[in-house]
């Protein structure tokens, strides 16, 4: 049902009308102009219901013939073999739908934490956004913090209201609950018509019709409230109309109302859709997947009240030295700025990038630039190529459509390039640009991970290739003190899908527990003598040499010194025993670590002749080097990393109260706005291994943190031994 209402009563336009059940012919088409495309992502917290009303829109609209399932893996949205294995989200997904002329691209997001790079990449293809919330579920606080985030960007959002067709919903108290966690702007443009205990039916607050849908039909059919509905409304009706005025261009409409004055509806819904596309008026709406319950209302506020890209500001462009292009406008006919917000690999197809056009048009056979910058940290390497693309696609969940074009502000995706990674622009080979890159979250907990077989470590090299180009969200590493292979990942779940994919990929791997990279020091002075004397026949081996050690203060580093008189070590050879003396550092003298903050001096010792050389008194240095630790005493030395927390006020005392816990030293809190504080802490790396996921779990999912190595540090005697075997 229209928010002006209809004329006519009867059948309204959806999945039952005849124009909509021919609408799969044109979703998979590409759009001729911008202002004929809406990108709106699905986000909201695990289990709100956002695949399965994605499906029930598309089914809706003809696109599909019937709705899936997510106990069946069915749905169009979660196609991977970890979103069947899980039954949830995990990566981002798009679905274009045609309704009235405009083409919707539905970007299903996931909700779960671990997930938040493909939410951020869905948010930047997006020019809008709809918060689905379960009638039966509270909001999570990642919920409404991902929400202030929108606000403070404008991004225009609708709310919707899910799972109403479940016995235990409750429409007033989750209105009340958005409210609360959203504000006052967010107001229902529908309430629901109730047949017993059953909502059948929206009566809409502006129009004061009712979209009946007791038969089970999308398509309502239409009918005037009657005078006990109309009564029970009127306080809603209030303040929809107050707070559409309120966000009015026109001035005089406040005061025509409270004088009296019954406002055109017309005029109320113009200015309400002008509200909605700048981001400033939220209308709320009621769903349901199952019943098909507002999908109709869902589908004319999607493409009557949400912007256009073409209304949309655009990220900024520099060319391949850094330097501004100027600002982009949506445009078919200008220069050709695209970027990638999804790569995934096909058994067939190879890389398929998932492409948001921000400028120009994109065409089959044609040569194109492939840049990709800022991500060297995480293991992409900046890169530069030029490619030529055989053919576009327009994608529906893992399914893809080919196209001919695909024009400024909507969005496709390109098989068989042989370099592009997400976040990589995509340009016009005789003009490259580059997209300023969007936020990506910085992935905090590590795993490891070593090769079955040593004939696996050639496949497990080049499967991690591929997933890392998919996923800016994980960095792999290869530590130089450990030799660990580390996967850094955004929690549990993200690095459970990551596994997935390389055993999908045929890579026999393990889990190993991930070593922490102490040192080791001299906790007091020590003498060593090195007697390195060999004679099995010819040419013998004789090096003898005594060395004192000392410690030094942290981060010294190395010092050698040379004591000896009277040559009782030749000149040249001295050098040798340094070289000896820092093998040996380098393997470690007691746990097996790098040995640091050292004075080591040369006292004394004997050359022979014939039989001594420089492998010799190499070989003697290091002996020399263990038997100082063997009657010394040596100290481990464990990282220790600044952290700084970032969390809502409520949870500041179990924040604190946590990090000392691990041994976490408090440096200090500062107000970060916005309710939120920001709580700094030298924390020992051998106690953050886990801590994205404990500090999600302390938070509700509000927290973050981010971390920079300080120094090493002595390990206290209570976690020695613990930190011997991590």
């Amino acid at each position: 049902m229209s928010l002006k209402g209809t004329n006519g009563r009867g059948k309204g336009p959806g999945r039952g009308s005849s124009d909509l059940r021919r609408a799969d012919a044109s979703a998979g088409a590409p759009a001729d102009a911008p202002e004929k495309v809406r990108n709106v992502a699905l986000v909201g917290h695990s289990g709100a219901g956002k695949t399965l009303l994605l499906d029930a829109l598309l089914a809706a609209t003809g696109v599909i013939s019937r709705k899936g399932s997510i106990e069946d893996g069915t749905t169009v949205s979660d196609a991977e073999p970890s979103e069947i294995h899980q039954q949830r989200s995990v990566v981002l997904s798009v679905a274009p739908l045609v309704f009235d002329g405009i083409k919707v691209n539905l970007l299903d997001t996931p909700g779960y934490g671990d997930f938040t790079g493909e939410l951020r990449a869905g948010l930047r293809a997006a020019d809008a956004a709809i918060f689905v919330v379960s009638a039966l579920d509270d909001i999570d606080a990642s919920t409404t913090a991902l929400w202030a985030e929108c606000d403070q960007v404008g991004v225009p959002r609708a709310v919707v209201i899910s799972r109403l067709d479940h016995p235990r919903a409750n429409f007033e108290a989750t209105v009340a609950a958005c409210q609360r966690a959203f504000g006052d702007s967010v107001l229902p443009a529908y309430l629901p018509v109730r047949t017993g205990t059953n909502i059948t039916g929206l009566l809409g607050l502006l129009s004061r019709t009712v979209s009946d849908y007791s038969d089970g039909d999308p398509t309502p059919e239409v009918r005037d409230a009657n005078a006990e509905e109309l009564a029970a409304s009127e306080t809603a009706r209030g303040a929809l109309i107050e707070g559409i005025i309120s966000e009015s261009e026109d001035e005089t409409l406040m005061d025509r109302y409270l004088g009296g004055e019954e406002i055109d509806v017309d005029i109320l819904v113009d200015d309400l859709e002008t509200a909605v596309a700048r981001g400033s008026f939220f209308p709320l709406l009621a769903t349901s997947a199952e019943t098909g319950l507002g999908l109709t209302e869902l589908l004319e506020m999607l493409t009557r009240a949400f912007p256009s890209p073409a209304e949309r500001e655009l990220p900024a462009v520099t060319d391949l030295a850094g330097n501004p292009a100027g600002r982009l406008t949506c445009d078919p006919a200008g220069p050709l700025v695209g970027e990638v917000v999804r790569t995934t690999i096909d058994p067939f197809l190879g890389r398929v990038c998932l492409v948001r056009i921000f400028s120009g048009t994109l065409r089959e056979d044609s040569a194109v630039h492939v840049g990709g910058r800022g991500l060297a940290e995480r293991g992409h390497e900046d890169h530069d190529s030029d490619e030529r693309l055989t053919h576009l696609y327009s994608p529906v969940g893992a399914s893809l459509k080919p196209v001919p074009y695909c024009v400024a502000g909507d969005i496709c995706a390109i098989a068989k390039l042989a370099n592009a990674e997400t976040g990589d622009t995509i340009s016009a080979k005789e003009n490259p640009l580059l997209v300023e890159s969007w936020d990506m979250p910085e992935p905090l907990m590590p795993l490891a991970v070593e090769a079955a077989s040593r004939s696996d470590e050639d496949a497990l090299a080049k499967s991690l290739g591929k997933v890392a180009a998919g996923d800016p969200t994980l960095r792999v590493e290869r530590n130089s003190e450990t030799h660990q292979l580390i996967l850094w990942c955004m929690g549990e779940a993200h690095g459970e899908v990551v596994l997935d994919r390389l055993r999908d990929q045929g890579v026999k791997l393990q889990t190993v527990p991930v070593v922490t990279p102490l040192r080791e020091t001299f906790a007091a002075p020590a003498a060593g003598h090195g007697r390195h004397v060999k004679q099995s026949g010819g040419h013998g081996q004789y090096a003898i040499c005594d060395i004192e050690v000392e410690p030094l203060e942290r981060g010294a580093g190395f010092e050698f010194v040379d004591k000896t008189v009277g040559g009782v070590v030749p000149g040249h050879y001295i050098p040798s025993v340094e070289k000896g003396v820092r093998a040996q550092m380098q393997k470690g003298v007691s746990a097996g670590f790098p040995v640091v903050d050292i004075r080591v001096t040369l006292v004394g010792g004997k050359a022979h002749s014939v039989d001594s050389s420089d492998a010799a008194f190499q070989s003697a240095g290091a002996l020399a080097l263990r038997e100082a630790a063997a009657a010394g005493r040596i100290q481990l030395l464990e990282p220790v990393s600044s952290v700084t927390i970032s969390t809502p006020d409520e949870f500041v005392g179990p924040v604190m109260s946590d990090l000392s816990s691990r041994r976490g030293r408090l440096t200090g809190t500062t107000s970060a706005g916005g309710d939120r504080t920001e709580v700094t802490a030298e924390v020992p790396d051998g106690e953050l291994l886990r801590y994205a996921v404990q500090l999600r779990a302390l938070t509700a999912g509000t927290g973050r943190f981010r971390r920079s190595y300080l120094r090493h540090e002595p390990v206290p005697a209570s976690a020695t031994s613990a930190a011997a075997n991590a």
